[in-house]
């Protein structure tokens, strides 16, 4: 059980503050009734009233009344003693047994303050026979109704305010899950990020500088005897290291792929065989089949990537000769196909993805796919070169349209 009081509304306020008139009224006119009514100890009974008054109006004061109910009893106690001498004085204060209904349910527990009002209703009907010299069912009636609508009243605004709680408490517990929510939303989203320009980094940025290096060492390589290719293999450097500055330059604008605008994503395609051509010791040829039809940016952007990433997985691994990227329109699909005549390797024997040595470059290339609705399969062999194939829907599910925005 809770022994602080209930905290008090402004609607609770306003009843309390009726409570106490209430009461000052009728010890009011209690005092008035025996002065105008010229009875016998008058002045006690004013005495009694004004004492019982004060005693009142010191308990709501008392920091210990609203805080603890063991204080409040006490407090009771002395309001009820004052009460009962008032009684056993003037037979008007039978009617102050309303009110202190209403106290004792409030500041005592359940069960203590249903005895307390049994008692101080007995009480009530006893002291207005013993002034009446008489008893009769009907002085019952009074104090015995008043104690019935009190304790229905009390209990009903009990259950009211538990029930306002309840209400009150699910709201703020509603409220915290939907920040919850939201916040799981956000990281959600951050993370879907993240793996974002984290294939966009490996398809672009990594790869470009893995070029670099590449062209680097083989600069390093011809310097002593043919100086003439090793600046050549400088200037290829240099121009893959503006290209990689363009697209960080688009990571941070957040703008469509440089490397098409102002282009068809064929012409992307050819441009980016005819590059590595120039760059690296592989032979790259772009084939276009099918009647070309408009793409979503989404869908470019990752068919673009992808021929991007296996065109440098082919220079840095596979040890080809040759290239084939084709693109090929085929109705409601439109395919990537990208084979080489190197080493080749067995796709059920992948290395796994280190940060130092790589590793990521399937992984992000099938999840482009994926994010589209599509497929990606690798067909390869050790000494049978490799073939990739990516199957995208020309329109993509609803619900990963959005992710598939770079």
């Amino acid at each position: 059980m809770n022994t602080a009081a209930p905290v008090l509304t402004p609607t609770t306020r306003a009843l309390a503050w009726c409570l106490h008139l209430l009461i000052i009224g009728l010890l009011a006119l209690a005092a008035g009734r025996a002065v105008t009514g010229d009875r016998p100890h008058a002045g006690l009974i004013v005495a009694v009233s004004a004492a019982c008054g004060l005693v009142y109006a010191v308990g709501p004061t008392l920091p210990g009344v609203r805080r603890s109910r063991r204080a409040a009893a006490l407090w009771l106690a002395a309001v009820g003693a004052c009460w009962l001498v008032l009684l056993a004085l003037s037979a008007e204060a039978v009617w102050l047994a309303f009110p202190l209904y209403f106290l004792q349910l409030h500041l005592l527990p359940r069960r203590a303050g249903l005895a307390a009002v049994a008692a101080t209703a007995v009480t009530a009907i006893a002291g207005f026979a013993v002034h009446q010299h008489s008893f009769s069912p009907a002085m019952a009636i009074g104090p015995a109704l008043g104690a019935a609508v009190a304790v229905a009243v009390v209990w009903g605004y009990q259950a009211l305010y538990r029930e306002s709680e309840h209400r009150r408490r699910l709201i703020e517990e509603l409220t915290a899950t939907r920040a919850d929510l939201a916040a799981a939303q956000h990281t959600a989203g951050v993370l879907a990020e993240r793996d974002r320009l984290a294939r966009e980094i490996h398809d672009t940025l990594a790869q470009g500088l893995s070029s670099i290096q590449l062209l680097l060492r083989a600069a390093e390589r011809a310097l002593p005897q043919a100086p003439q290719n090793a600046a050549r293999y400088v200037d290829q450097a240099r121009q893959t290291a503006v290209d990689n500055l363009a697209e960080t330059c688009r990571f941070v604008a957040a703008l469509t792929p440089p490397t098409l605008e102002g282009t068809t994503l064929a012409g992307a395609l050819e441009r980016l065989c005819t590059t590595t051509s120039a760059r690296h010791r592989l032979t790259a040829r772009f084939h276009l089949t099918g009647a070309p039809a408009p793409l979503a940016t989404a869908h470019e952007v990752a068919l673009l990537r992808i021929a991007q990433s296996a065109l440098a997985n082919t220079v840095r691994h596979a040890e080809a000769t040759t290239a084939e990227v084709t693109l090929s329109y085929l109705g409601d699909h439109v395919a990537l196909d990208v084979v080489d005549d190197g080493r080749g390797f067995d796709p059920a024997r992948l290395p796994v993805p280190d940060p130092e040595a790589g590793g990521f470059g399937l992984a992000a290339m099938r999840a482009r796919a994926q994010a589209l609705g599509g497929t990606l399969t690798i067909e390869s062999a050790p000494g049978h070169g490799t073939a990739l194939a990516t199957r995208l829907p020309l329109t993509p599910p609803a619900e990963l349209q959005p992710e598939a925005r770079p």
